[in-house]
């Protein structure tokens, strides 16, 4: 799966969900590899609080948005596998109210995957495999980012959690066991280094920039042009946050007075901000018309903060993110390589273990089931006996039984679980025993409580005649 799609993304629990329920994942992704920027930002209009607002409907348990420079994705849970056209109108719907954009063809865009093809896609993301510039590291933070928002939001499901922190730390492992790490690519470094070809003087050293936004690719800019010996820079932001951003990451601040004599002044101009007033190409020609030197304009916006129009005008060069797209380098071949088997490593690994704790939910339901039949027994033969030696002999022989009882059915729900096929283990449950399984999230909860109320030879704490554990096997 590229970024050239738009995709709809579903984990399904198996044909018979625990609880009737299961865990749905959209992962819209719109990228100027088929569409155009403008699309992608309209897609885009208020992504920061469209979780939110749909997570208001009962259909949609938990949700994440990842939206960059050229991508726009959307993480959804829903409470049931009935719910899951539900949670996708209402995301749809979100998104059209957003954007400007019909419902039908908002809806259009989605393709529907299952399984473990989630983690891979979230996974190869995260790891910039799927980016413009493959092995980019700004990506990896944004991902983090869009855990961290939905968290403070309080959009974020367990299960949604689990899967964005997996993918963090696959990025962390692409990086540190493959030359793409090494490398330290991105789309500013590519982005600079074409203005550096561009340019007719490449000494950093003695440019004047100009930086328009306070955001993460304005900060990861204001690094690289340090690196490369830039410290003339100055910051504008419209927002006002420019003197805070300047007094973290350095450069000087710009009110909106001094802006025009900045950029009469400056060898380079590089937009971060998205504005919605983006600087158009006969405003620049104005405040450049005595400005015998050459300009560079870098605009890494995803809603342009310059007219591409400004790329026709005399003496001024233009870097957009279709620029970068184009001159980002081939990686080698074996690096690619090696960084896809360990995204696919990862990604059956968090399929195995979101299997497994499906496995574990059918497992607590079970023990629960006969550890209850257990101590109605034992209830009857202290009732008839008492604290007698006799009745101890009893309790002590009837537990460990039900411990041996109990073992095949739980190594052969981990054996299915990894299979792929726990629903044939929660049919057995069902028609056996007729028990209910809950969410894993869920019983994630109890399994911390089971200890507390059972030891290691399946006897429980507070007894009233306690067993010599001694004995145990």
């Amino acid at each position: 799966m590229t970024e050239s799609s738009l995709t709809s993304v579903v984990f399904y629990t198996g044909s018979k969900s625990y609880d009737g329920r299961a865990v749905v994942v959209f992962s819209m992704v719109a990228t100027h590899a088929d569409l155009n920027l403008e699309t992608v930002a309209l897609l885009s209009n208020g992504a920061a609080t469209v979780a939110s607002s749909a997570s208001e409907s009962p259909a949609v348990s938990g949700a994440v948005v990842l939206s960059t420079c050229n991508r726009y994705e959307i993480y959804a849970e829903a409470p049931a596998p009935e719910d899951r056209e539900a949670a996708r109108s209402a995301l749809v719907a979100e998104i059209s109210r957003r954007s400007g954009l019909p419902e039908h063809t908002v809806s259009d865009i989605f393709r529907t995957k299952d399984g473990s093809d989630v983690a891979r896609h979230l996974f190869a993301v995260s790891s910039g495999l799927d980016s413009a510039v493959v092995g980019e590291r700004e990506i990896a933070g944004q991902v983090r980012r869009a855990l961290i928002s939905a968290q403070e939001e309080g959009t974020a499901s367990p299960s949604l959690v689990r899967l964005f922190q997996a993918a963090s730390r696959t990025a962390k492992d692409v990086g540190t066991q493959t030359a793409l790490g090494s490398r330290g690519l991105s789309i500013v470094s590519v982005a600079l280094d074409l203005a550096t070809d561009l340019t007719d003087n490449p000494d950093w050293s003695s440019k004047r920039a100009v930086l328009f936004g306070t955001g993460a690719y304005a900060g990861a800019t204001m690094a690289l042009l340090r690196e490369r010996g830039c410290t003339n820079v100055a910051v504008f932001s419209s927002s006002g946050r420019a003197e805070e951003f300047a007094a973290a990451r350095g450069g000087v601040a710009l009110a909106p007075e001094q802006l025009p004599g900045a950029i009469a002044e400056a060898d380079v101009l590089i937009g971060c901000s998205g504005s919605t007033t983006p600087m158009e190409a006969v405003e620049l020609a104005a405040i450049r018309s005595d400005s015998p030197q050459q300009l560079i304009v870098i605009d890494l916006a995803l809603t342009h903060d310059f007219d591409p129009a400004v790329g026709s005008l005399e003496n001024v060069e233009l870097v957009t993110l279709e620029s970068v797209r184009l001159a980002a380098p081939q990686e080698q071949a074996e690096a690619l390589a090696q960084a896809s088997r360990i995204v696919d490593s990862a990604a059956e690994d968090f399929e195995a273990q979101r299997q497994a704790r499906q496995a574990d939910a059918a497992i607590v339901a079970l023990r629960r089931h006969t550890m209850a039949v257990l101590d109605s027994e034992i209830e009857k033969v202290r009732a008839r006996h008492g604290c007698t030696a006799a009745a101890e002999e009893v309790e002590f022989a009837m537990r460990r039984m039900v411990k041996q009882l109990l073992h095949t059915p739980t190594v052969r729900a981990r054996e299915l679980a990894a299979q792929g096929r726990e629903a044939e283990y929660l049919a057995a449950l069902d028609a056996l025993y007729g028990i209910s399984v809950e969410l894993p999230s869920v019983v994630a909860e109890t399994l911390g409580e089971e200890p507390a109320q059972e030891t290691a030879d399946g006897s429980q704490s507070g007894e009233d005649c306690p067993v010599d554990h001694s004995r145990a096997g």
